[in-house]
């Protein structure tokens, strides 16, 4: 009954992200589902890897906190939760882009739930996986595609997701992640 969890998860998340595309022109659902995949190699729990599928819809889709909490339960919402950035939608994406990531990380941070950790880890790799796909193709130009363009910037935020979720150290996705960080932005320090 509860591996069920997932499973009505991946179709919200459908519906959810229904017709939006990444930065990259693919398909976006494809990155949720890849972070469920690989905060699948770190745990079987039906909540967490719901919530991995999830961690993207308060933050771009019209859900709502209360939204999850009412179809997943008060855990999957507060995950979700501490992995969603205040967008700022009063100010432009690049001016907010250092406030938003200063703000997540201090979410990240201050977390002793290793869940929390398992689902950032989960996310970025996918997003660095992506990266590392661009920077092969378009080298330092594929930092143009995103709200904050400097690499230096880049770097300092995947550096300190990496420090704060250390505690997964060993764990094959955080290893993974952080190789392909060294591959990208050692040409950065």
């Amino acid at each position: 009954m509860k591996n069920e969890i997932f499973e009505r998860a991946v179709h919200f998340a459908l519906e959810a992200h229904r017709g939006q595309l990444r930065k990259d022109g693919g398909l976006y659902i494809l990155h949720p589902l890849e972070d469920a995949t690989i905060v699948g190699t770190m745990t079987n729990d039906p909540e967490v890897l719901a919530a991995a599928v999830l961690h993207d819809t308060i933050e771009d889709t019209d859900t709502t906190y209360e939204d999850l909490l009412e179809n997943f339960g008060e855990r999957v919402a507060m995950l979700v939760e501490h992995e969603t950035e205040d967008k700022r939608p009063e100010m432009s994406k690049s001016d907010s882009w250092k406030i938003r990531k200063e703000e997540s990380l201090e979410v990240l941070k201050n977390s002793d739930d290793i869940n929390v950790k398992i689902l950032w880890v989960g996310d970025k790799l996918s997003n660095i996986r992506s990266l590392y796909r661009g920077y092969l193709e378009l080298g330092d130009a594929i930092f143009n595609r995103f709200n904050e363009t400097d690499p230096q910037q880049q770097r300092w935020y995947h550096e300190t997701v990496i420090e704060y979720t250390s505690d997964l150290e060993g764990c094959e996705a955080y290893e993974e992640y952080k190789k392909i960080f060294h591959k990208i932005f050692d040409n950065f320090e």
